[in-house]
C-alpha cells in the first residue's frame, strides 16, 4: 500500500522524525512518499533509511519539492 508525508516547511530534523513516527505504522512492503522542502533530507533520509533497514526507491526534484519514496522493510 502507497502512503505519503506531507514534511514541506519542516526542517532538518523534523523530515526525518515524522519518517520515523509514519513508518512505524505501517507494515513490510508498504511505500511511503515523503515530500519535503529541505534540502538536507536527500541525506538524512536515506541514512536513517540505511541504519533502519528500509530501502530508498525513488528521489525526485521538481520545483523545490523533494519526493523520497521509502519501501518499508521489516516492520514489526
Amino acid at each position: 500500500m502507497k502512503h505519503q508525508l506531507n514534511a514541506r516547511r519542516l526542517l532538518c530534523p523534523l523530515p526525518v522524525i515524522r519518517t520515523q513516527d509514519k513508518i512505524a505504522t505501517l507494515k513490510t512492503g508498504d511505500l511511503l512518499e515523503v515530500i519535503c522542502t529541505d534540502p538536507g533530507v536527500k541525506s538524512d533520509i536515506p541514512v536513517w533509511c540505511r541504519m533502519n533497514g528500509h530501502q530508498i526507491q525513488n528521489i525526485q526534484e521538481q520545483d523545490g519539492e523533494i519526493s523520497i519514496t521509502i519501501s518499508v522493510q521489516n516492520s514489526p
